[in-house]
């Protein structure tokens, strides 16, 4: 294990507060790259003339990458820094955009995919490091707060200005100007971001999930210490924890959400953006609260916080469900702030991560972590799309709200099972530091 030590910086001046500005922009047109399919998912399936498990797939395959990539990116920063990273990242996500604008079928559409989540993956772990090296250490948790909140704008941005731009131009166009935003950023972060202040003569690393600026280097993190972490139960409760709330919120916002408010729901096109849009903004306000709630309560956490956001979802997409006809406009603004729960509560699985794992092996805990939620991710949103192509409604021309209903139900064995083992992880995590006694053998 290396430890790099530096001098506590003084106050952040101008310069500073300049390069976390670019990276923190970067990191806005990385969300909106990373969202933009699914505000126009209904376009896209009439132009690759794409069923639902096709369509599916391009935001399976995507956040596949994204999460494949985070081992290999926190490497990557921790020996060339942030500056070189966020560049070729938004070189990354302008030439996948560049071969959406052009792609003449299915496989090369997936293709700009790939390309897109590797460019998105390195931008916030990147972001964070910059935090880490500009700031002092004890306005980190602040700052990468304040990172999370504005990155979210980018969701807006693909769902109002980006979609306007689509119906009001072309296809081509639009994601062709996406790619051109994505140069002009690359640009722009290689000329004005620098690694470390000019005082040191190297930067330090930092946590690529958590925003924890304590430096952890090691190959055994990487290595046998998988193993390791996943022995602690406090590891399995913090990836069941990241597994079971935000993957609902993400296939409705990834994918899935525009065309059941739309196709299924009869929403406007700007309506649904709206409804969407509040998804958005309720969990940038939801995000300090449930930090600051789960710092005060650190022992009650998953009672508390986790398995209620789990719950508040649960009830919402049922009683959506439940419904004969089209759910009224107010209870679909309430599934939005519902789902909207699941996010903030998903960072709680990281200090589930960071409590239970000695340093050595922390970057592995909360990589373990990390993989739980995209997996329930993935598995949501190729499940809907598979479920309505079995309904014969696998194409905008075919959507129907009953078939969204069954869709949507396939999200219920995830919950169950995930907060089952929230349930079972907790306990064995409490006895196991010495919270509750261990249950006598008769």
């Amino acid at each position: 294990m290396t430890t790099v030590s530096h001098p506590p910086l003084s106050t952040p001046g101008w310069r500073a507060w300049l390069i976390w500005s670019v990276g923190v922009a970067a990191y806005v047109l990385a969300i909106t790259n990373r969202t933009s399919l699914g505000a126009v998912g209904v376009d896209a399936a009439e132009r690759f003339h794409a069923d639902a498990s096709t369509l599916s797939l391009f935001a399976v395959v995507q956040l596949a990458v994204y999460g494949g990539m985070q081992i290999p990116i926190g490497v990557f920063l921790d020996k060339y820094g942030a500056r070189p990273i966020i560049t070729i990242g938004m070189v990354l996500m302008a030439a996948g955009q560049l071969v959406m604008a052009i792609s003449p079928s299915i496989g090369v559409a997936i293709l700009a995919r790939i390309l897109l989540g590797a460019g998105d993956a390195a931008v916030f772990p990147a972001v964070l490091r910059l935090v880490a090296t500009w700031f002092p250490a004890q306005r980190g948790p602040v700052m990468v707060q304040f990172t999370g909140i504005i990155g979210q704008t980018g969701q807006l941005i693909a769902l109002i200005p980006l979609a306007a731009l689509l119906h009001a131009t072309s296809w081509t166009i639009t994601f062709g100007s996406i790619a051109g935003l994505g140069i002009l950023f690359a640009i722009l972060v290689f000329l004005i971001i620098r690694n470390h202040p000019p005082e040191r003569t190297a930067d330090v690393s930092v946590n690529t999930d958590t925003g924890v600026v304590r430096v952890v280097t090691s190959a055994i993190d990487t290595g046998v210490g998988i193993r390791a972490a996943w022995a602690h139960p406090g590891t399995r409760l913090a990836f069941w924890s990241h597994f079971t709330t935000p993957f609902a919120g993400t296939a409705f916002v990834l994918l899935w959400g525009m065309p059941f408010l739309t196709a299924g729901q009869g929403l406007s096109t700007a309506h649904a953006a709206a409804l969407v849009s509040v998804y958005v903004v309720a969990g940038m306000i939801l995000g300090p609260i449930t930090g600051t709630l789960s710092q005060r309560n650190p022992n009650q956490r998953t009672t508390a916080l986790v398995l209620p956001a789990i719950a508040i979802q649960f009830v919402a997409w049922l009683v959506i469900i439940a419904l004969p006809g089209p759910a009224p406009t107010w209870l679909l603004y309430v599934l939005a702030i519902a789902l909207a729960t699941g996010g903030p509560a998903s960072m709680i699985a990281f200090d589930h991560a960071r409590t239970h794992n000695p340093s050595h092996r922390l970057s592995t805990a909360t990589g373990v972590t990390n993989a739980g939620g995209f997996i329930a991710a993935l598995i949501a949103i190729f499940l809907i799309g598979l479920m309505l192509d079995l309904q014969g409604a696998g194409t905008p021309d075919t959507y129907s709200l009953d078939a969204f209903r069954m869709a949507f139900l396939t999200q219920v064995p995830l919950w169950l099972i995930g907060a089952t083992f929230i349930i079972i992880e907790r306990k064995r995590t409490r006895i196991r530091i010495g919270m509750d006694p261990e249950r006598r053998k008769r």
